[in-house]
């Protein structure tokens, strides 16, 4: 790609300026230098995108060269030239990191085609780190909002365990809760690439299909197996396999999972040879594995094999104090990616997300704010966007005593006492007499409620 400015290392001013005159033609800025400090001099004091170098020269070798400009900039793309005699160097320089090599003597074409290969090469790496640098803060801890007590626990606990890559993890929590994000933060907090994570849905594979999909299989291993295909196992090594729903994996299946995990070996379907399993595993699910276990559904073995170190994530309902958070987290997402003004929520639709039991968890409170924001026009949020269903299965995004309160009183009834104690039977009324539903509903807890 043209307009890049490349720097050519050379020690003969008539090759410099051959190359010179080759490259810009080609419409390349190009900067010479006649040894290798001159060229690490012209480095510190401007932008060069590319570097062409002799293998010889006087006052240091082109491998040396390479060396020192990979400790300064270890992005910059190397080319290095040679003559036909000294190839060797050109393939030992190759081999320490250079992008390639040209032969003396220089012919226009092949060297624009190797200037224009490795400016590319460079370009993709360069977007390749933008996207991993973005898809690692994304997964990051610090996009995990909490102000709860009970999450941040979780969260510390998390933390450190990142920094063990060979220790399994075991993530428990309801549908909703946020198992993956968690699974991707201590995958991202390990420095492992996000290309390295590799989730497995153990409930979403059929029974039959889960070991190949796992382990991968060779051609022949069963009848359709026309080819061999690699498995989550192998994609997954030096990251992550993250097993989700771990507690609907079939029995057969478990005793190959087992194995794997004590001896950090696995075989393909069909295959006797071993491979590595060398990646963290952590696991995931909504059901009670030592409930499981103590029923013959799950292996007693597995279990204690898999539970290392059991994280368990709190309900949003146990969490309340981080609704508000997570909703202007979910608002801040939804204004960059619709490109629309949302003011946010009003007091009234505030109100309705507290007092909702939020079932589906983090996972519902994102979707039914997002259908929120699509559907207001710059307006704050109110009840009515949200479509939400109180305790009772009225609406609350529809006018109702939720919102609006009316109670009568005689100057003799009038009190404290008797205001509270309204808005205590209202609540009751509402949560068909449940008295945890009714404080969370006010608002209070249970102890204070009573």
């Amino acid at each position: 790609m043209a307009g890049e400015t490349i720097l050519i290392v050379d020690d003969k001013s008539s090759f410099r300026f051959l190359v010179q005159g080759y490259l810009k033609d080609a419409g390349y800025a190009t900067v010479c230098a006649g040894g290798a400090v001159e060229a690490l001099e012209l480095l510190d004091r401007m932008a060069i995108d590319l570097m062409l170098s002799d293998l010889i020269m006087p006052d240091m070798d082109g491998v040396a060269l390479l060396a020192e400009v990979q400790r300064r900039f270890p992005h910059l793309p190397f080319v290095v030239i040679t003559a036909h005699g000294s190839v060797e160097s050109a393939v030992t320089a190759m081999k320490q990191g250079a992008d390639d090599y040209l032969l003396k003597p220089l012919h226009r074409e092949e060297l624009l085609l190797t200037i224009g290969r490795s400016l590319e090469g460079a370009h993709l790496r360069q977007r390749c780190d933008q996207m991993e640098g973005l898809l690692n803060e994304r997964f990051s801890f610090e996009h995990i909002k909490t102000v709860s007590p009970v999450m941040a626990s979780v969260l510390k606990a998390a933390r450190q365990v990142a920094a063990f890559a060979g220790t399994t993890v075991a993530l428990y929590g309801e549908s909703g809760v946020g198992k993956e994000v968690l699974a991707r933060a201590i995958h991202s907090a390990s420095g492992c690439s996000p290309a390295a994570f590799v989730p497995v849905n153990c409930a979403a594979i059929p029974e039959t299909l889960l070991e190949s999909e796992l382990f991968g299989h060779v051609k022949g291993a069963f009848t359709g197996a026309d080819s061999s295909r690699e498995g989550k196992c192998r994609r997954a090594r030096g990251g992550t396999l993250f097993l989700d729903e771990i507690g609907d994996m079939p029995l057969p299946l478990q005793a190959k999972l087992l194995r794997m995990l004590e001896e950090k070996v696995y075989e393909c379907l069909g295959s006797d040879e071993t491979q590595p399993a060398d990646f963290r595993v952590i696991v995931a699910t909504h059901r009670n594995l030592k409930q499981l276990s103590q029923e013959g559904q799950f292996r007693t073995d597995l279990f204690y094999r898999l539970n290392v170190f059991p994280l368990t994530i709190p309900p949003l309902r146990d969490r309340r104090e981080d609704i508000p958070h997570l909703a202007e987290h979910f608002l801040e997402i939804f204004r960059r990616h619709q490109g629309k003004a949302l003011p946010g929520l009003s007091r009234a639709a505030m109100d309705v997300i507290m007092a909702h039991d939020w079932p589906g968890n983090v996972r519902e409170l994102r979707n039914r704010l997002e259908y929120a924001a699509i559907m207001t026009s710059g307006e704050l949020i109110q009840p009515e966007h949200l479509r939400l269903h109180g305790p009772a299965g009225t609406n609350c995004g529809a006018p109702s005593s939720l919102l609006t309160l009316h109670f009568e009183f005689t100057p003799e009834t009038f009190s404290l006492n008797e205001v509270v104690n309204r808005l205590k039977a209202w609540a009751l009324a509402q949560t068909g007499n449940n008295k945890s539903a009714a404080a969370r509903l006010l608002k209070t807890t249970r102890k204070l409620f009573y």
